[in-house]
């Protein structure tokens, strides 16, 4: 039986995603071969061309669906939180604590920004940056964030200062102590945002 061309187009980028997720994830960008993930995915060069452009176009769909998983993980971890502001810390510290697991480290917080360039400017940016805003005007309407802070502009350098510490644990020499120090800084900057009762 003959299958529909949507349901082919999308298993063909479903295999090149996952062989390059785990040729990135394992051996790295640099070191990964685009022979290798469209053998392994039993594919021709020709279709990743096809779908992804080149081998950069392949990383920023790994990249997209990783970003996709993380953000479903970090709400499961927010959701479970007493209050608002809790779930607003949560959200932001499990972002940084995933730094420390190999296959997010290496690709999102490594080889992401080397190739890609700066965090900020990728497509999933705004999302992240509009959800925070929503989240921070809550809780300035709640009382419990200073009401002089402009949301968007203090949701841009939150995210900024996340992605650095995520950054900051993938690159170091100790993650896990690294992370332990950047969590503790970041709750701390979140604290400075809290009004004084």
């Amino acid at each position: 039986m003959h299958r529909p061309r949507k349901e082919m187009i999308a298993e063909t980028r479903a295999k090149l995603i996952a062989a390059a997720r785990h040729a990135f994830g394992t051996v790295g960008y640099a070191e990964s071969s685009m022979d290798d993930f469209t053998a392994s995915a039993g594919l021709t060069r020709g279709a990743l061309y096809h779908h992804f452009g080149d081998k950069k176009g392949l990383l920023q769909a790994v990249i997209a669906e990783i970003d996709g998983e993380m953000a479903v993980r970090v709400n499961e971890v927010a959701s479970k939180a007493p209050t608002r502001w809790q779930h607003f810390v949560d959200e932001c510290t499990t972002y940084i604590e995933m730094a420390l697991e190999p296959e997010i480290q290496r690709i999102m917080f490594r080889d992401g920004p080397a190739v890609l360039g700066d965090p900020a400017q990728w497509p999933n940016a705004s999302a992240c940056i509009a959800s925070m805003t929503n989240h921070l005007t809550k809780l300035q309407d709640d009382g419990v964030v200073v009401p002089e802070l402009d949301p968007e502009t203090t949701a841009l350098l939150i995210n900024g200062a996340s992605s650095q510490a995520a950054q900051r644990i993938a690159n170091s020499g100790d993650p896990e102590a690294t992370s332990k120090k950047a969590i503790a800084a970041f709750k701390q900057l979140l604290e400075g945002l809290r009004r004084k009762t």
